[in-house]
């Protein structure tokens, strides 16, 4: 990776990625402008999300060529802060190099502790204005309390309620002013300050400050009403003002504090890493023997984990045996066992013995990183009805702002309200327009929901996957590491007793054989071996050939020249005569088709051509082997099904195996299916009207996955870098895809109560405080309400899909 200063960009690649942390946005508007200016540019795609404050681009052609700073100017000449979080240039071969890198756990701590503290203000203020509220409410609303001077005293502390307390509402309308463009903040500043311009000019020339001036409040709007009795003197709104910041106040509190328990997944996922390691050496072989920053690490440096310890990065043991609890990475509870060769993952967790790793992946190549930046991903993308929305939100404030001006001019001279009553209603207008809520109905649930299947191991790489999962109806499953576990095992070891041949001796050859065999079939037959503790035959000469089996020669002196064959039938018979072959193995053939198994036939032959038939020839035996289903695979198609599901197995393996595996699980099942097989039976599903799904292992099916409306990928954590589906089953737990689809389920309901509660509070709110029914300090409540009740709905995802836990951890 190579570090450039954040003014200079990135030179001379063919695109890009950037992330941008926005700051001052406050509604749906403010999101629909930075993208309307950010998109302005030629070459830039961007997504802003409300709930995040983030920006994510996609930089194209010369767009790739803009500084940072040339970005970062756009979304400030609109009004907002902004500063770059990542970017990343994309090389002509596609190779990924990170310019910058400010997100570290170091940094994204500092911005929780920024937006602790905003969390903190609010509070402060609130309760400031609250104090003062309380007391103008009172004089306003209660005659028996209004002494002589009352007015003065209520305007006295109406002033630094809406002069200190709403400073920020007033600033940011300002701001938004200043560059052309309308916020919630603006239709806040003009409620505000017109309730507080009314009352000042009565208060000072209308003769609303004289000494024994009183008022009464009728209750509430009737439509046609003035809402104060006949009086000589104008009223004043001090109580309006302030319960209208006041109420603000109390909204954005309680909304800052849900949105950080919402946002706190991606926080929380990067707090899993660890922060310092123990590195032994670096790459070149230069000792270090001390606790360095995790970030210092580089690919092949030796680290060491202590038990207890969490692994600082994906790495290869090379020394020590333990077992890894992957729970916090994959939401598996059971640690896996893993010693030297084996795979470790970062923010892991080393139960009980001394691990040396070499580093393998650093940076932004680790899961870790992968995971945050698919979860990142799925935050910030947009659904199509969240689209819908932002288009409604980026004309909702002018809209308000001119029905307010007609609510007041309407009243005036057609309905000859008098100008304070018209005006009242007016602010009550500006005041209770909400497009904070339609903001924040897709992003918030997106937040919770995409957090909680990270927690169970499942991630969802956008908005789009949670669109297209509740409408599949039909399941293509792969065989082979989906509905099996994808590691083949020994079912029977069957010797030709004839030749001197036992189960033990048999089983020491063929290992022998396999010795330096990298195929599934050959790795199974020496793990088998070793379980039984038999010690492999000493074996040279390994010769494979592709498809058919592998040759090797004893290290025994006296055996040099004797051949040994493991391999299929059709292979054994080049050596073998067939009537001989039909003697040592009769039925072998059948039985091994019958039970769906793979089988692997042993022989040894004297000197002659590898090519011809040897006349001395012996059949040592066979082997059986077979790819078991998962413990969990007949409860999750019977999941499948409960749901309205239709599986389908669809296996390269012989259509013997598939059969069996099919039955066993009572679906249909298609063998002997080519990766372009996969892809014209999901076309063909397709055309016939279902909705697809594929589940396969993510790079086998790659183009099968593509092919399907629903992608689901199984693989473990360190393959996520290699995943692009929509849902990837990090455990590869076939329970957690009926997590993922329960989430999914769950997600789309909440985003549909929201945005029904988000368009349904304006379509009523706005007609009533136009016919006057709402007073400006209800509107005001009203207003703050409905988008932390927009909040407090997603929240409820956590709660909605709780039973998802028993499917994941079952196992």
């Amino acid at each position: 990776m190579r570090k450039t200063d954040s003014g200079q960009g990135c030179a001379k690649e063919s695109g890009g990625e950037m992330e941008l942390s926005v700051s001052g946005m406050t509604c749906a508007s403010c999101v629909a402008r930075v993208e309307k200016k950010l998109n302005k540019i030629p070459g830039i795609s961007a997504s802003v999300n409300l709930a995040t404050e983030k920006a994510q681009l996609t930089l194209k052609g010369q767009a790739a060529k803009l500084s940072d700073r040339e970005i970062l100017e756009v979304v400030e000449k609109a009004g907002y802060g902004a500063r770059v979080l990542n970017r990343v240039r994309i090389l002509p071969d596609g190779t990924r190099e990170t310019c910058l890198q400010t997100q570290t756990p170091e940094n994204m701590a500092s911005a929780e502790e920024t937006n602790l503290n905003l969390t903190r203000k609010y509070k402060k203020h609130f309760f400031i204005s609250l104090l003062f509220s309380v007391p103008i409410t009172a004089l306003s609303m209660i005659f028996a309390l209004q002494f002589a001077g009352w007015q003065w005293v209520s305007a006295a502390l109406s002033l630094p309620v809406v002069l200190w307390c709403g400073y920020s509402f007033l600033r940011n309308a300002a701001r938004a002013l200043r560059h052309g463009s309308f916020t919630m903040d603006t239709l806040i500043a003009l409620g505000v300050l017109s309730s507080m311009g009314l009352s000042l000019w009565a208060l000072l020339w209308g003769g609303a400050g004289k000494i024994g001036y009183t008022m009464r409040m009728p209750g509430f709007f009737t439509a046609g009403q003035l809402r104060y009795h006949a009086h000589a003197l104008p009223p004043v709104y001090f109580e309006s003002a302030a319960l209208i910041i006041t109420f603000l106040l109390l909204g954005r509190w309680l909304e800052s504090r849900a949105r950080h328990t919402v946002g706190d997944s991606l926080q929380s996922l990067f707090r899993l890493g660890a922060k310092t390691v123990f590195l032994e050496s670096r790459a070149d072989g230069r000792p270090v023997n001390r606790e360095v920053p995790v970030g210092e690490i580089c690919v092949n440096d030796i680290f060491r984990v202590r038990p207890g310890e969490k692994v600082a990065t994906d790495g290869e043991v090379i020394e020590g045996k333990s077992a890894i609890d992957c729970s916090l990475i994959t939401g598996e509870s059971i640690p896996v066992e893993t010693g030297v060769g084996g795979r470790v993952t970062g923010a892991t967790l080393n139960t009980f013995g001394m691990l040396r790793v070499r580093a393998l992946r650093v940076g932004e190549q680790t899961a870790l990183a992968q995971i945050g930046k698919l979860l990142a991903a799925a935050q910030t993308g947009k659904t199509h009805i969240q689209r819908m929305a932002d288009k409604i939100s980026a004309v909702f404030v002018p809209a308000v702002i001119i029905l307010s001006c007609l609510t007041c001019i309407v009243r005036i001279f057609v309905f000859h309200n008098a100008p304070d009553y018209a005006l009242n209603c007016a602010v009550t207008v500006l005041v209770i327009a909400c497009p904070c809520a339609l903001g924040l109905a897709v992003p918030t649930a997106l937040l919770v929901s995409s957090g909680l299947a990270a927690r169970r191991g499942i991630l969802i790489s956008g908005p789009e996957a949670l669109e297209t999962a509740h409408r599949i109806n039909t399941i293509v499953l792969d065989k082979t590491g989906t509905l099996t576990g994808g590691v083949m095992e020994i079912s029977s070891v069957i010797p030709n007793t004839q030749a001197g041949f036992t189960e033990e001796s048999l089983l020491a050859l063929a290992a022998g054989i396999e010795t330096g065999s990298e195929h599934p079939i050959g790795k199974a037959i020496l793990r088998g071996a070793r379980q039984q503790n038999i010690t492999p035959a000493a074996m040279t000469s390994f010769r494979a050939v592709h498809g058919s089996g592998i040759s090797a020669r004893s290290v025994r002196a006296q055996q040099q020249d004797t051949l040994y064959l493991a391999g299929t039938a059709e292979w054994i018979k080049e050596y073998i005569p067939e009537e001989m072959f039909n003697d040592v193995f009769p039925d072998a053939c059948m039985r091994s088709t019958q039970r769906g198994q793979s089988s692997v036939f042993i022989a040894s032959v004297t000197p002659g051509p590898e090519t011809a038939a040897a006349q001395s020839a012996v059949g040592a035996g066979l082997i059986l082997l077979n790819d078991k289903l998962r413990p969990e695979a007949c409860e999750f198609i019977a999941a499948l099904k409960e749901q309205q599901i239709e599986p389908i197995l669809a296996s390269g393996d012989t259509q013997r195996a598939t059969e069996m595996a099919a039955a066993q699980l009572d679906i249909p099942g298609l063998g002997r299916i080519t990766p372009k097989g996969k892809i014209d039976l999901v076309r063909k599903l397709q055309k016939s009207g279902k909705r697809v799904a594929m589940i396969g292992d993510g790079v086998n099916d790659a183009a099968a996955l593509a092919a399907a409306d629903l992608s689901v990928a199984m693989g473990s954590g360190t393959d996520v870098a290699q995943n692009t589906a929509d849902f990837i089953i990090m455990n590869s737990n076939l329970h957690s895809l009926i997590s993922a689809l329960r989430i999914s389920r769950a997600t789309r309901r909440i985003i549909r109560q929201n945005f029904a509660w988000a368009f349904g509070y304006n379509l009523i709110a706005i007609p009533l405080a136009c016919c006057g029914f709402i007073f400006p300090s209800i509107a005001a409540a009203a207003m703050a309400a409905s988008s932390v009740l927009v909040v407090l709905n997603s929240l409820r995802l956590k709660h909605l899909a709780a039973d998802t836990d028993i499917y994941t951890h079952s196992t």
